[in-house]
């Protein structure tokens, strides 16, 4: 059976049983029915008697109310993350391995095999024998790569510290009774700890921060006190981490030519000035994810994603997104999905009769699929192609990030958005940097403050210092209608009150995602294959949620596969599609505007800035005006 036709068998309609109403007509009840019993009278309360009970009922609005003030205000303290989550995870997991004796005499087997390995390897490299590690760490793992840490007693810290974190990894995976889900909520949870007690964190324990102190004279100390206390006065006072004032908008990043040719409440519409004597014929409207600053695909020009395709020869609008306040609260996705449409009007405006290829980024790749599958079920032609850059449009499996979308999580960053108006940028910052704290905290702390060596600012890192707000109403439905039930992936999803349907799709679609995607892991992003009903050309590319999309030509050690899956072909697994399709050294975007002009219909003059006669007119320069809000 064929891909096409497993995925259409699902396609069933739901029939809503018919309640039955109560009659509410005294002549409709049936005869035989006995009429109530009138209750004896009773003697009246006594005043006083009267207002003591109505003093001590519950009052249920109250009791809601004191609730979400202390749910808030906790959340405020923990930067949104829930205590009672985890806490009734962890209290699952003891439960069941309590429950679990052979479990626990393997987990003991494990410690005393551990400890010998550990105690005769030890022994050997005390007498100055040349023995191997009994345990190396992880290949992404760099905290012990340094000479220093082969000598003893630091060769000892570091690799009971390892054994310690694989018995870990053990004891909290393969819990019998457990979801998988729990697990990896537990198993995360436990690493977090652990990497904050690693011996590379501290000053004692650290031989290459030992080296440098002896050798500096603790001059390294006095630096690192200096960057502690200039960051701590730059976070209090509400400024940008040192560096990031040399990569300013329209200055030093997002500088690719363009005008502001549309505004609404909620966007920007940015039309990119051509380069070339003649364009392809379709233009390309860009629509990033709200987390962040749209600029991220118009970083410094060597690699600006947006400056490559305007050389090749594109006609490039992007959507540059509002940063919502307090006021913003009730904006949801119905309404970002009609800023898309209005996008697609101002385009269409200045570059009339004309299909559009479209292309979202992250959030903005998941909004413009909505977008796609809602014109799909509404007759709306005016797609050409759709582009999606580490987009998820299945979230089942949203890897490690799952540990902060479950119903408690979701519930408990609810109460704090709703009192504010919206979810900070701090407390977004706070989940993500968790997801790669040995990178993201532990070893920039130990960098920055014990070995006194601030790392050079540069246009990536700056951009993810200038984090947006998220509206209270949209992050609640993003949150629960996608992470929570996953209703695009069933067909579920409502836009403007009515379902959209992935499915429905039949535009050609170029899925880029990248290995080591800690927000929308790669097997999670190629469930598109099984969603879609078109042609998908997927590509796996060499790095992160980040810099594996903005990877641009000539930079060293990219590579990426790439593969096109017609519809009629049947489903391939992602581990079988990756070790079957071969590997090309170099930028996935060499491949991606090849692509982009096979969809296209030829070439033309390059279209005014803005419309003549429409609402899109120029005017101001990009990067325009919300790239700036705080």
């Amino acid at each position: 059976m064929s891909r096409s036709k497993n995925k259409h068998s699902a396609k069933s309609s739901t029939v809503v049983p018919i309640q039955p109403q109560l009659a509410t007509n005294p002549a409709t009840v049936a005869p035989d029915v006995a009429a109530p019993v009138k209750a004896p009278a009773r003697d009246p309360v006594p005043p006083e008697l009267g207002l003591r009970c109505a003093e001590i009922t519950p009052d249920t609005h109250r009791s809601e109310s004191l609730d979400h003030v202390f749910k808030a205000n906790l959340a405020r303290l923990t930067l949104g993350l829930t205590p009672f989550g985890i806490s009734s995870t962890f209290f699952n997991w003891g439960v069941h391995l309590a429950g679990s004796p052979g479990k626990r005499t393997q987990l003991l087997e494990k410690a005393a095999r551990k400890a010998l390995r550990l105690a005769a390897t030890t022994g050997q490299q005390m007498q100055n024998k040349q023995v191997d590690p009994c345990i190396l760490p992880l290949p992404h793992d760099k905290r012990f790569a340094a000479p220093e840490w082969q000598k003893w007693p630091f060769n000892l810290a570091y690799q009971s510290f390892l054994l310690n974190q694989q018995w870990w990894y053990n004891a909290t995976n393969d819990i019998d009774g457990m979801s998988r889900r729990d697990e990896q909520a537990v198993s995360f949870a436990v690493r977090q700890m652990l990497d904050m007690m690693s011996p590379s964190n501290g000053l004692w324990t650290n031989p290459e921060v030992l080296a440098k102190t002896t050798q500096e004279g603790g001059a390294n100390l006095v630096r690192g006190a200096q960057n502690l206390f200039e960051d701590w006065e730059r976070t209090i006072s509400g400024r940008p981490p040192a560096g990031t004032e040399n990569y300013l908008p329209g200055r030093d990043v997002a500088v690719t030519p363009g005008k502001v040719v549309f505004r609404s409440h909620l966007m920007e519409l940015i039309q990119y000035a051509p380069q070339t004597e003649t364009v392809t014929a379709e233009p390309i409207l860009i629509v990033p994810a709200w987390i962040m600053k749209y600029y991220i695909l118009d970083l410094s020009p060597h690699n600006s994603l947006v400056n490559f395709l305007v050389e090749q020869g594109f006609t490039v609008f992007m959507v540059s997104w509002r940063n919502p306040t307090a006021e913003d609260r009730d904006i949801g996705m119905d309404d970002y999905i009609n800023a898309v449409s209005e996008a697609l009007d101002a385009v269409g405006g200045i570059v009339p009769d004309t299909k559009v290829h479209g292309v979202g980024y992250c959030l903005g790749g998941t909004l413009m699929s909505a977008k796609a599958a809602q014109m799909a079920r509404d007759g709306d032609d005016r797609l050409k192609s759709l582009t999606l850059l580490a987009t998820q449009v299945d979230f089942e499996d949203p890897g490690e990030l799952q540990l902060f979308t479950s119903e408690s999580q979701v519930s408990f960053l609810e109460h704090m958005m709703k009192d504010q108006g919206y979810l900070d940028t701090k407390q977004m910052a706070g989940a993500f940097q968790m997801l790669r704290s040995n990178d993201l905290v532990w070893s920039r702390l130990v960098r920055e403050y014990l070995m006194g060596e601030r790392q050079d600012m540069f246009d990536l890192m700056a951009w993810n210092a200038d984090p947006t707000r998220m509206p209270y109403r949209m992050h609640s439905e993003y949150l629960r209608q996608l992470y929570l039930d996953n209703q695009m992936s069933k067909g579920q999803f409502k836009v403007n009150g009515k379902p959209i349907a992935i499915t429905d799709i039949s535009v050609p679609v170029f899925c880029v995602s990248t290995t080591g995607d800690h927000v929308a892991p790669w097997q999670s992003v190629y469930k598109l294959h099984i969603l879609s009903d078109t042609d998908v050309t997927f590509v796996l590319t060499s790095g992160g949620h980040n810099a594996g999309i903005v990877s641009e030509p000539g930079r060293a050690r990219r590579s990426y596969q790439i593969k096109t899956t017609p519809d009629a072909h049947n489903y391939v697994p992602p581990e079988d599609w990756r070790a079957q399709t071969p590997v090309t050294d170099g930028s996935w975007w060499l491949a991606f505007a090849p692509w982009l002009r096979a969809q296209s219909t030829g070439t033309q003059a390059p279209p005014h800035m803005g419309g003549a006669k429409t609402r899109a007119v120029p005017m101001e320069d990009a990067p325009g005006s919300y790239v700036f809000q705080r």
